[in-house]
C-alpha cells in the first residue's frame, strides 16, 4: 500500500498566509507545507489540500483513479475546491467500516475533538492510522491498536498524526500496543508552533518520529529505520534556560513516565511553591510523581532480580499516583525523568555535613564521594530509560563562600561523571538545546 502525502501542514498551511512569525518566515523549500492530504494507492483520498490535482502531479501521481474522498476534520483553512471528476467528499461514522472495491478497508476511529480518524487496511494486510489535526484517539485503546471492542490485529505499520501538538496521543498509542518500535511514525498537520528545519526534525527524532516533505510517497509496511532513541540523557542548563521543558518534551510521547522530584517541599517558601506548581501544571496528567532523593533503587528497578514495585522512601519521598492510561502499570519498566541532580546533591551534602569545613575534612568528603559514586554506578547499570536534569553552574560568578565554591565544584564533578554514562548530553541555552553528545 502506497501513501502519497500531497500536503503535510496544518489546515492553514505553513507558512500561514500573512503571518510574520520567525517559523513562517523560515518555512521555505521542503519546509513549506500545504494542508495535509493523503492519496492512498491512487484510489482513496483523505482530506483536501489547495490545488490537489497540481499537488498530485508534482508528486508524480494522478487523481483520475480516485474513487472515494473522505474528510477527517472540520476545515478551518483556505477554501478548498473539489476538482472536477473527483467524488464529493464524505465521512464515515465512528466505528463504522467502509469496504472499497479495490480491496481497501477504511474504519472510522473516534477522536477526542470534532473530527474522525481513519484506520486503513490494504488488500495484503498492511495497516495505517491517520488522525486529524490536534487529535488523539477517544476512549480506551486495547493492545491490538483498536478502540475497545474493535478487535485489531496488532501494531500499525504506519501512523500519521499531529506529533508536535499532541505527543500525548502518541503516548496513548504506545501504551495500548498500537505503536511499537517498528511502527513508522510520521508527523503531519505541522504548524508554526515549532521552528521548521533542524529543530523540528530534532524534536521529532527525540520521540521516535519523523517528518517528510510534501509529495513524499511512503510504502506502508516497508522497513524504515526509526530514530535511535537514547536510553540515558542528561540535560544541562542555567537558571530559566528551558532545561526542564526540554527534558519533559523528550518523554511527552511515552506512556507511564515517573517524574522524580528531588526538591521536595519547603514550608513557608512561596516562591518555591509557585515553581513546583508550574512544573506540575506543565506535566501530562498520566505521569506519576515520586518525591525522593533515593535515586539508586529507582535506577536499579527493572534489572535482573529487581522488585516489581519501587516507591519513594522516607528520605524525603512521597508517592503520587497518576490517573490515565497505564497509570497502574508496574514502575520498573517506566521511563524516569529526574529533576534535578543539583537538588539531589544539595540534599546529600546536607546529610553528610558537607557545608561545615571541619565535618567535610573529617569524613564528609569521603561520604559524599561514596554517594555520588553509587549514583553514577546505578546510572551505568540501569535498564530504564532515564532523562535527568541538572544545573550548569561552572560558567557564572565564582561563589563568595567556601561552601558555595564546594557545591559548584561537586556539582561540576557530578555532572561530568553522570554525563559520561549517558548516550546523549544536551546543553540548553535560551530555550535552545545544543547536542554535546548523541
Amino acid at each position: 500500500m502506497d501513501v502519497t502525502l500531497l500536503g503535510t501542514g496544518a489546515p492553514q498551511g505553513l507558512p500561514r498566509p500573512g503571518c510574520p512569525c520567525a517559523a513562517c518566515a523560515t518555512a521555505v523549500g521542503d519546509e513549506a507545507r500545504a494542508a495535509t492530504a493523503l492519496l492512498v494507492d491512487g484510489a482513496l483520498m483523505i482530506d483536501l489540500t489547495p490545488g490537489p490535482a497540481f499537488a498530485a502531479a508534482r508528486a508524480g501521481q494522478s487523481l483520475t483513479g480516485v474513487r472515494q474522498v473522505l474528510l477527517s476534520h472540520p476545515h478551518d483553512g483556505p477554501v478548498m475546491e473539489v476538482p472536477a471528476g473527483l467524488p464529493q467528499p464524505g465521512r464515515v461514522a465512528d466505528g463504522r467500516e467502509l469496504a472499497l472495491l479495490d480491496g481497501h478497508r477504511v474504519r472510522a476511529v473516534a477522536v477526542d475533538i470534532p473530527g474522525t480518524g481513519y484506520e486503513i487496511s490494504g488488500a495484503t494486510g498492511e495497516r495505517l492510522l491517520y488522525l486529524p489535526p490536534g487529535a488523539a484517539p477517544a476512549g480506551p485503546f486495547n493492545g491490538n491498536g483498536r478502540t475497545a471492542g474493535g478487535g485489531g490485529t496488532g501494531p500499525y505499520d504506519l501512523v500519521l498524526l499531529d506529533v508536535p501538538a499532541r505527543p500525548d496521543a502518541l503516548a496513548k498509542l504506545r501504551a495500548s500496543g498500537a505503536v511499537d518500535a517498528a511502527t513508522d511514525v510520521v508527523a503531519v498537520h505541522i504548524d508554526h508552533d515549532v521552528p521548521p528545519g533542524p529543530e523540528l526534525h530534532r524534536r521529532l527524532a527525540a520521540v521516535g518520529a519523523r517528518a517528510v516533505p510534501d509529495g513524499s510517497t511512503l510504502v506502508v509496511g516497508e522497513f524504515h529505520a526509526v530514530p535511535d532513541l537514547p536510553r540515558r540523557t542528561l540535560v544541562l542548563g542555567g537558571a530559566r534556560s528551558g532545561k526542564s521543558v526540554e527534558a519533559e518534551r523528550r518523554l511527552a510521547a511515552f506512556p507511564d513516565v515517573v517524574y522524580v522530584a528531588t526538591g521536595g517541599t519547603r514550608d513557608g517558601d512561596q516562591d518555591w511553591a509557585q515553581r513546583v506548581s508550574l512544573h506540575r501544571e506543565r506535566r501530562p496528567g498520566s505521569w506519576r510523581t515520586v518525591e525522593t532523593c533515593d535515586l539508586v533503587p529507582l535506577l536499579e528497578a527493572g534489572g535482573p532480580g529487581a522488585d516489581a514495585e519501587v516507591r519513594g522512601t522516607d528520605a524525603g519521598g512521597t508517592d503520587t499516583e497518576a490517573e490515565g492510561p497505564g497509570a497502574g502499570r508496574p514502575d520498573e519498566t517506566s521511563p524516569l525523568l529526574i529533576d534535578c541532580l543539583a537538588l539531589w546533591l544539595t540534599q546529600v551534602m546536607d546529610e553528610v555535613g558537607a557545608w561545615d569545613d571541619a565535618t567535610w575534612e573529617a569524613g564528609g568528603r569521603q561520604a559524599l564521594r561514596e554517594r555520588t559514586d553509587a549514583l553514577v554506578a546505578a546510572v551505568r547499570q540501569t535498564h530504564r530509560t532515564v532523562v535527568a536534569v541538572s544545573n550548569e553552574v561552572g560558567s557564572g560568578v565564582v561563589p563568595a563562600t567556601a561552601a558555595g565554591r564546594r557545591f559548584r565544584d561537586e556539582l561540576g564533578r557530578l555532572n561530568a561523571a553522570f554525563g559520561a554514562e549517558c548516550e546523549q548530553l544536551l546543553l540548553v541555552v535560551a530555550g535552545q538545546a545544543l547536542a554535546l553528545r548523541g
